[in-house]
């Protein structure tokens, strides 16, 4: 998979998070780290050990790099960012039983919003799966000649 380019300085305005609360219910907010026990234990369940691992950098800033989505005390979703390298977006994945509501959307622009306010001009989305979801959504372009980029040469004995 490429990795796709964003430009920061042209994300559209969206929804505040308070308002996307109000209409759906669901909660997007930084993970404390209190949390990261639960939250690695639902990225492991439901995307795998290599996220896993991202996850965990993350919870190593003093400003936690994940987002996560709650509803009613349940976790719906994360999103990380400038963990695989700095200025790259990803991971992020929602529960396929609440895709379509949104929140993968949300998740997706608040968290290029906060690295925007970090100073960032661009943002990377390494090995993007889905392209025309980023295309669309936020305006991201292929980087071309991306793959394997700077996953060349990792260790990848429990990638999926």
């Amino acid at each position: 998979m490429s990795d796709m380019l964003v430009k920061l300085y042209e994300l559209n305005e969206v929804e505040s998070i308070e308002d996307f609360k109000q209409r759906t219910g669901v909660t997007i907010r930084r993970a404390m780290p209190p949390e990261k026990h639960v939250v690695t234990g639902w990225v492991s369940e439901h995307f795998g050990l290599p996220w896993v691992s991202e996850c965990e950098v993350a919870f190593s800033r003093p400003a936690v790099n994940c987002l996560v989505a709650i509803e009613d005390n349940k976790m719906l979703g994360f999103a990380c960012y400038d963990v695989t390298a700095k200025g790259f977006f990803g991971p992020t994945g929602v529960d396929e039983k609440e895709q379509g509501r949104g929140i993968g959307t949300m998740l997706c622009l608040y968290a290029l919003q906060l690295m925007r306010a970090e100073g960032y001009g661009y943002a990377i989305i390494g090995g993007a799966g889905p392209t025309e979801f980023y295309a669309k959504t936020i305006g991201a372009t292929i980087i071309e000649g991306s793959v394997p980029g700077i996953y060349n040469g990792m260790l990848n004995k429990d990638w999926d």
